[in-house]
């Protein structure tokens, strides 16, 4: 994902330069990317007061998710990696949301025992890879493999965090989440909302976004829709543009 070569001198090195906050990811294994950035757009968030970003990594989502929100009273993120965990603490501290964002190092198994209250938004860019070819250490194993934090118990974290109303909102490859729907619905998760991704026209869904609700909460017929985030010509779809614009320099 790369920003227009404009005014580079002006843009901060080691990280990510947004048009309210920087990101800085050169602790992290796993840098700032098109889906965080999509489901950091896209998750619902009217009359949200309590957010959680599971696995937040730089911090990215939840840096997001507070410059969108206007009734936000706190926003939590869980991250088991150390060094990434304070590189998102240090992003959050130097955003202008700083007195509600919370970065706490933890295993969100651990953490779930420990919480306090629930919360009305839960998001998450999951490890979605089945274990494999070792990486080149653990730390990018566990950020890449469903290892340390499988789907099913991502899920079992969600459904354990989540208010009674409550969104649970994920970015997933398109047929793994296809898979990942099969699960959460054997655990009484219904699809609220989603949204079908393609890198352009004629190229197969590649991504995924899904929007949760308890089952006993989902009354109304999901919600499905479509992102193309290039046109033929390579560039980038008034949708997408739309859904950034907030966001990324230079539109």
């Amino acid at each position: 994902m790369n920003q227009k070569k404009v005014k580079k001198a002006g843009l901060r090195k080691g990280g990510f330069t947004f048009k309210q906050f920087f990101v800085a990811h050169d602790k992290c294994e796993m840098k700032v990317g098109t889906d965080g950035v999509l489901l950091g757009a896209w998750a619902p968030i009217d009359n949200v007061k309590r957010a959680l970003d599971i696995g937040t990594g730089s911090g990215l989502i939840a840096l997001m998710l507070a410059q969108r929100a206007n009734k936000i009273e706190c926003i939590d993120g869980i991250e088991l990696d150390e060094k990434a965990a304070l590189q998102a603490t240090e992003n959050a501290q130097e955003s202008q949301w700083h007195s509600f964002i919370h970065i706490y190092h933890s295993d969100i198994h651990y953490y779930v025992e420990q919480a306090q209250h629930k919360y009305d938004l839960i998001v998450s860019n999951p490890p979605y890879f089945e274990p494999a070819i070792a990486c080149r250490n653990d730390v990018r194993e566990q950020a890449r493999y469903t290892k340390t934090l499988t789907h099913e118990g991502l899920l079992d974290s969600a459904q354990s965090l989540i208010a009674e109303e409550g969104l649970f909102c994920v970015v997933l490859p398109y047929s793994i989440g296809e898979q990942f729907i099969e699960i959460a619905e054997k655990k009484e998760w219904n699809v609220a909302k989603r949204v079908n991704i393609k890198d352009s026209e004629d190229k197969p869904y590649h991504r995924i976004l899904l929007a949760f609700q308890r089952q006993n909460q989902s009354s109304v017929e999901c919600s499905i829709d479509e992102l193309i985030i290039r046109n033929n010509e390579g560039r980038y779809t008034d949708k997408f543009q739309s859904w950034v614009t907030d966001f990324y320099l230079y539109y």
